[in-house]
């Protein structure tokens, strides 16, 4: 006999999407919601070793189109965790994010990374638990790196770019936390706190997941 939930869901079939893909279509509750997790490390055009915990995005920009389109889906809950990654493919995902019609929320849970703060602010509205984190440092780059006036030029245009993006706060305030020198160890940079993030304007609400999902019930029945 197949294992199903009160809607008549198979369980297994669940699993096997939260496994695979990290998301899952909530059903049963006010509204229709699709939760999307963005956890661990973006993977871009590039392939992650076996033991890193990856969101790969040829996996997140179709979910995010289909769920657009979808007329069973109502609003979409993405929860974050990450520690950064590919910056284009992050933006790419932040992008898409950011143009859907749907009411979306972002909830940070243990922390938003680099690339992790576009994707954090690129929803209607965002949230960020007590104990989250969000670090903001300038782009790096692993690997050879040709020492030349062209490469200073191309870091600065990809780090142009998400400065642009996170619109929420000034873009020299955001300058002013990503060349901080005196909170990270190894690098140049600002670690912000849950209540920070929001006093800084980074993040609209502090919150738990019964205010995320109270907040996203309303714009859907708004």
């Amino acid at each position: 006999m197949d294992n199903k939930n009160y809607d008549g869901h198979n369980l297994s079939a669940e699993t096997e999407q939260i496994r695979e893909m990290g998301s899952l279509p909530v059903l049963g509750g006010r509204h229709k919601i699709y939760c999307l997790t963005i956890i661990g490390e973006i993977e871009g055009h590039n392939v992650l070793p076996e033991q890193n915990k990856t969101t790969k995005y040829e996996h997140i920009i179709p979910q995010l189109v289909a769920i657009e389109e979808s007329a069973d889906i109502e609003g979409l809950l993405i929860v974050l965790n990450t520690v950064g990654g590919d910056v284009e493919a992050g933006l790419a995902i932040a992008e898409l994010i950011a143009g859907m019609r749907k009411p979306t929320v972002t909830y940070v849970l243990g922390g938003g990374h680099s690339i992790g703060v576009p994707l954090a602010v690129a929803a209607k509205q965002s949230f960020i638990a007590p104990s989250a984190t969000m670090t903001i440092h300038p782009v790096r780059m692993n690997g050879l790196v040709i020492g030349v006036p062209q490469t200073m030029n191309h870091f600065a245009k990809m780090q142009e770019r998400i400065t642009n993006f996170v619109s929420q706060i000034s873009a020299d305030d955001f300058k002013r936390m990503m060349m901080n020198t005196g909170e990270l160890v190894t690098d140049v940079g600002s670690v912000l706190d849950g209540k920070t993030a929001v006093e800084e304007g980074l993040i609209d609400r502090l919150g738990g997941l019964h205010e995320v999902l109270s907040y996203l019930n309303e714009e859907i029945e708004r």
